[in-house]
């Protein structure tokens, strides 16, 4: 394949809907559910931020990053990585703040090109992204394939930068429409933003954080919240043979199916994961009262939630700004925690250097397996 590849027009015609709609029917019913817990969860933001982190992790992975949940919070709390890993860290920290930013303009604005320049500039705003136009559309012809392949051996050319403004307005358009089915929306949506591959590098990333952003655009979630990332990552070689597919036989059927078995799945996973930290939260909210006995109890709940690791004089200085909490009490509150087993010392405090902190039965909920032991 060496020619520029020319996108199918939208709304798509001639799907087998009588197949897909049986898939249709499952994936909606177990995103209800799945949003039904979310509705029933007091400030999701805060105790679904390790899923938010976990997200960045796996959406970065699929295209290569190295990293992990507790390394990407071990940085930002001060245990400093060095060379490859900080910089793919990086990364996944520009991802998180992307989804972040995107929730609160969806608020009360509809995704547009201008809005998806924005998120690209800050996917890109570290030392691997300054050169690849970080913020703008391509204006050169891009192509995929073996590594050093030329244009005549690439396995998929996208479409002409000289065409690429009227593609993307017109897939712009196509969010705007009601299709049949919104699941059936976002499948073709992400699809073809993939196969516009409207951008030097990020393109990936930027599909996949469309995905909840859509879903909430359209009303099928109630928070911007809904993460795909760790079924694509697991079957992400089925995931580029689908959209291959699409480019190369026109399967749209077989794309759209394998994105509804996708949705399914992962809404069961995600609707486990949000049940077992909603427990948790419930259970902390409990032992924390009881270990400390402090009115300030439920800022530290929130607190070590939204910030699962942390430096000890971070969390002073948040509780004194946030909570006009004496400097003096909060060490003595991570004490009584630290010592009944509820926070784990990653790090010593010595001298002018602070002690690290966790919670070991978020982050090993968040990772699926225990990667910190209790004292």
């Amino acid at each position: 394949m060496s020619k520029p590849y020319q996108p199918d027009p939208l709304p798509l015609e001639n799907l087998d809907y009588r197949q897909l709609f049986a898939l249709v029917g499952e994936a909606n019913a177990e995103l209800a559910r799945y949003d039904g817990l979310l509705q029933g969860i007091p400030n999701p933001a805060v105790m679904l931020s390790p899923l938010t982190t976990q997200e960045a992790v796996l959406s970065s992975k699929i295209e290569g990053t190295q990293a992990t949940v507790d390394e990407v919070l071990e940085q930002e709390a001060g245990l400093e990585k060095k060379g490859e890993k900080y910089k793919d860290i990086q990364e996944i920290s520009n991802y998180r703040s992307a989804l972040y930013q995107a929730s609160e303009h969806l608020k009360t604005y509809p995704i547009r090109l201008s809005f998806i320049l924005d998120l690209h500039r800050i996917l890109l705003s570290s030392v691997r992204g300054q050169g690849k136009t970080p913020g703008e559309f391509r204006k050169d012809q891009n192509w995929i394939g073996r590594a050093g392949c030329t244009l005549e051996e690439a396995s998929f050319v996208p479409p002409s930068p000289l065409q690429l403004l009227d593609h993307l307005q017109a897939w712009q358009d196509y969010l705007d429409f009601d299709d049949s089915d919104f699941l059936l929306q976002v499948a073709v949506a992400h699809a073809q933003f993939e196969l516009l591959h409207p951008f030097k590098d990020g393109n990936g990333r930027i599909g996949r954080l469309l995905i909840p952003l859509f879903l909430f655009q359209k009303k099928a979630l109630s928070q911007p919240m809904f993460y795909l990332s760790e079924y694509l990552e697991a079957n992400r070689d089925e995931y580029y043979q689908r959209l291959g597919a699409i480019s190369q036989e026109g399967d749209w059927n077989g794309w759209i199916a394998f994105f509804l078995k996708a949705i399914t799945v992962q809404a069961k996973q995600n609707s486990t994961r949000v049940k077992a930290i909603m427990a948790l939260y419930d259970d902390m909210k409990l032992r924390i009262h009881e270990i400390t006995h402090s009115q300030y109890s439920v800022y530290l709940l929130d607190a070590l939630f939204s910030h699962p690791i942390f430096k000890t004089t971070d969390m002073v200085t948040r509780f004194s700004q946030e909570h006009g909490i004496h400097e003096k009490t909060t060490p003595g509150l991570l004490r009584q925690l630290k010592e009944a087993g509820v926070l784990m010392e990653l790090q010593a405090g010595r001298g002018r250097k602070a002690a690290v902190l966790c919670f070991p039965e978020l982050l090993n909920l968040t990772e699926g397996h225990e990667i910190f032991t209790k004292p």
